[in-house]
């Protein structure tokens, strides 16, 4: 295999992780079959289906959401929101907050999408770009806004509790106001008046022990 072809795919790993999709070794001019053979050799390493590393790059506990975010089409958008946002406990994850085992990948996207790949989920919303933010390139819910979708999941209470407790403990949930914007509609499925996201919010918070 040429230095010209290894070369090609370093530049479009080095954008993400060390990580090239199959896809994007396609339009490199690499095919499939020459992928496979620089597996056979130790020059990459299959990751997931669709999804190499190149050699010398070291995994570590991201690497699954990561392959498996480039698997989906993820790309980041400094102006837009991005059509592939991780969310929920995927999201809280990635966060650092509360101390969730996901069973799945939870993913926001704007549209139907349809995937074939065992533990990922879709969920289809019209996000806002003041709803996401990134965590490692990758898109992720705010902090505020992963709160409020991890309570729209009928997560137990004392779970998303925890999550804030973090979140705040270590000075990073810095909105509250957009928290309470999120729960409001969540209130009165929560026992509390409609629209009263503050009330909610506070029910968090004293879950959580904190003022």
């Amino acid at each position: 295999m040429s230095a010209a072809v290894m070369a090609g795919l370093g530049e479009i790993a080095e954008q993400h992780w060390g990580l090239f999709t199959t896809a994007e070794a396609g339009l490199a001019g690499v095919s499939r079959v020459q992928l496979g053979r620089l597996a056979d050799r130790g020059a990459i390493s299959r990751v997931i289906q669709g999804v190499y590393r190149m050699a010398g790059v070291v995994d570590d506990d991201r690497e699954l959401i990561r392959a498996t975010w480039l698997a989906l089409g993820g790309f980041t958008a400094a102006d837009s929101v991005p059509p592939v946002v991780a969310a929920g406990t995927t999201a809280a994850d990635l966060h650092g907050i509360g101390d969730f085992i996901p069973d799945a990948y939870d993913f926001i996207v704007p549209a139907r999408k349809g995937t074939r790949r065992p533990g990922v989920r879709f969920r289809v919303r019209a996000l806002t770009r003041a709803e996401v933010s990134f965590v490692d390139q990758i898109p992720v819910l705010t902090i505020e806004r992963t709160i409020a979708d991890l309570v729209e999941l009928w997560t137990d209470l004392s779970l998303v509790a925890d999550a804030l407790r973090d979140a705040v403990t270590e000075g990073r949930l810095v909105h509250r106001a957009a928290l309470v914007a999120y729960l409001a509609p969540l209130a009165a499925d929560n026992g509390h008046p409609r629209g009263d996201g503050d009330a909610l919010a506070r029910e968090l918070y004293e879950i959580a022990g904190l003022s």
